[in-house]
């Protein structure tokens, strides 16, 4: 029996078959031109004319609309930006990280973690912020608290982990773009930590190249926090600031956020 589509669109290749097409085996391979345009035929005709996706809501991310602002950075204050020399040499320093990390990501990522290294789920938000900034940072910005106690012991889980190569050369593209993505979300609404920047280079460092649309929304919202953060700084001698120009430098020199870079003065 001819279907509603047959009826109203003209065959490309019509091919006439005899009572004998009945008895086709979908399951063996077709003999002849024939008989493979007639099994093409069959399995189209037992596909549904309408097919609902069975979507997971919870598996969707929050963000589904991408704004790509196009927005420039905070001009810096007199004597804040570095030269252009200073950029040259911290892409090319950059680029040469990069090139390591790509080389002996194999290497490293087989190497077993210490017991005590627990990575959170790719989904847990939260626990990717205790773990790259460490509880004491992730409670006091919490409770609004900005001192801490100094630790008599190294204790990662409390100061944040480190991002050790043996670290980030485990994380695939999407883990590494959500952990960017949650960590620049809470630098706009918390102060920069050494943690912070630490993990933002490393996690740079790993970003491939060319930048999906988020990724490339994401990297611009951090520069133009930086150049934010920057512009209210009163000291040169502010520690916060060779940090802030390397990422402003970084994302505009290096991922070619041209709009974004600091000029010579």
């Amino acid at each position: 029996m001819k279907s509603d589509v047959e009826e109203l669109m003209p065959r490309l290749l019509p091919v006439e078959f005899g009572a004998a097409a009945e008895d086709l085996d979908l399951n063996g391979p077709p003999r002849n031109p024939r008989e493979y345009l007639r099994q093409v035929q069959l399995e189209a005709s037992l596909c549904p004319e309408v097919v609902v996706a069975q979507i997971d809501p919870k598996k969707l991310k929050k963000k589904q609309t991408i704004n790509a602002s196009v927005a420039g950075c905070h001009a810096a204050p007199e004597g804040f930006s570095p030269s252009l020399s200073w950029q040259q040499h911290q892409v090319s320093n950059f680029s040469h990280v990069r090139q390591s990390i790509t080389k002996n990501r194999d290497h490293w990522s087989s190497n077993i973690l210490d017991d005590d290294v627990k990575m959170p789920e790719l989904t847990d938000e939260e626990g990717w912020k205790r773990f790259c900034l460490g509880k004491t940072v992730y409670a006091g910005a919490s409770s609004g608290q900005t001192e801490a106690e100094p630790e008599p012991l190294l204790d990662y889980s409390k100061v944040g982990y480190p991002p050790f190569l043996t670290i980030v050369s485990r994380l695939n593209q999407s883990t590494v773009l959500m952990v960017l993505e949650v960590l620049i979300c809470w630098f706009d609404e918390h102060k920069f930590v050494p943690q912070l920047g630490r993990w933002l280079y490393a996690l740079l460092a790993c970003l491939e190249k060319p930048l999906l649309p988020d990724a490339h929304s994401s990297i611009r919202q951090l520069a133009r926090g930086c150049a934010q953060l920057r512009s209210t700084l009163e000291s040169q001698e502010d520690e916060k600031l060779p940090a802030l120009n390397l990422l402003i430098c970084l994302v505009a020199r290096y991922f070619e956020q041209s709009d974004l870079a600091d000029q010579p003065e």
